[in-house]
């Protein structure tokens, strides 16, 4: 899927700048800082250190893709997808706002490419672009330079179709918090990605309901278009409860959503059914059934509650028979590669299919006539 990245749901990665700061427990064990700051030094992660803008060879990248537009259509059938930022966030406020400005007219010159803008600081989205706004236009070449009604024209309401905008979200309560910014963020298409996930999340709760639905329990089609879903990978990784991962699919399914699932990270399982060949997990649906089988289907794994809480002691089955936590399902660590992308046997692949991606098929259709 990829031509310049090994991420799954993107062929390109452009990071202006490299260095952030964690703000969510979903950055915890940052793979960023572990590259780019404990492993090559190339940068110091958090508040004090500084971001390191990239390379003017790494910024002519996104308009040499967009040049090949054409070719890269013809041969998959789509327009290329391009991440922004992968070892950075767009919208950190300790990037200087001219940085950003730069980001924005890159976009702007690329508009045969599907920016795929991804960041843990949703809040900070239209605050930045009306920064960045501002700042243009106290200089002297504003009322000459094509990024100032391109801009005016997002803050407006009427974002770029190219552009997708997407939130981090890893847990209910960010859930809660970052999804109404998100809807209210100007853009054409918006989504989620929620890796590594670290709990169970209701994306259509009562705490976004407001934004999320037209009446009644009726989904409003377009509020969110794309959910990407997860496991964490690498040192300290924590494992995705399985049924987490599946609420999300029955989700994406009953809202008409598209949904992506990346990746089970580290933690999976060890255990194969016989009959199918298929990797299952298993579950102790009981104490009493934990009790008589423990030892033969632990088996080096770990035991996590139905909430995802792992269960270490046997004081820890017991109150979680106490509590409600049963069953509790066993994971192994088996590493990402080994465990895969498979959820229940499929692969979840989907992307969501944008306007522009419908004229470009027609375009395309006409020129074969």
């Amino acid at each position: 899927m990829s031509e310049n990245s090994n991420i799954e749901w993107t062929d390109h990665t452009f990071n202006p700048w490299i260095g952030c700061t964690k703000v969510s427990p979903g950055c915890d064990n940052c793979y960023a800082e572990q590259m780019m700051d404990k492993r090559m030094h190339k940068v110091e992660w958090g508040p004090r250190g500084e971001r390191v803008r990239t390379s003017a060879a790494n910024w002519r990248e996104p308009i040499r893709w967009n040049a090949r537009h054409a070719q890269f259509f013809a041969e998959h059938g789509r327009r290329q997808r391009v991440f922004c930022a992968s070892l950075a966030d767009v919208f950190d406020t300790a990037v200087p706002i001219e940085w950003l400005i730069d980001v924005l007219d890159v976009w702007r010159q690329t508009p045969h490419l599907d920016k795929l803008v991804l960041t843990k600081r949703i809040g900070n989205a239209t605050k930045r672009l009306g920064e960045a706004f501002n700042t243009l236009m106290l200089r002297d070449d504003c009322a000459e330079n094509p990024l100032v009604p391109w801009l005016a024209t997002w803050i407006a309401g009427n974002a770029p179709a190219d552009v997708w905008l997407g939130a981090t979200v890893v847990n209910q309560a960010e859930a809660d918090r970052d999804i109404p910014k998100l809807l209210r963020t100007p853009a054409k298409t918006r989504f989620l990605s929620m890796e590594p996930l670290l709990g169970h999340v209701d994306v259509f709760s009562s705490a976004t309901g407001e934004l999320l639905h037209t009446s009644g329990n009726e989904y409003e089609p377009g509020a969110l278009d794309w959910i990407i879903v997860g496991g964490e990978s690498g040192a300290g990784a924590r494992p995705m409860h399985p049924a987490w991962a599946r609420s999300l699919r029955d989700q994406c399914a009953a809202a008409g959503v598209p949904y992506l699932f990346k990746q089970w990270g580290h933690w999976h399982t060890a255990v194969v059914d016989g009959s199918t060949g298929r990797a299952t997990f298993r579950e102790f649906a009981s104490f009493e059934q934990w009790v008589s089988k423990a030892q033969t289907w632990v088996a080096g794994g770990i035991c996590l509650d139905r909430h995802g809480v792992p269960l270490e002691r046997g004081e820890d089955f017991m109150r979680a028979r106490d509590e409600g936590g049963f069953p509790v399902t066993v994971m192994h660590g088996v590493g990402k590669k080994a465990s895969g992308r498979l959820l229940d046997g499929a692969i979840h692949d989907a992307f969501p299919v944008t306007s522009l991606d419908v004229g470009a098929a027609c375009g395309r259709a006409r020129g074969a006539m």
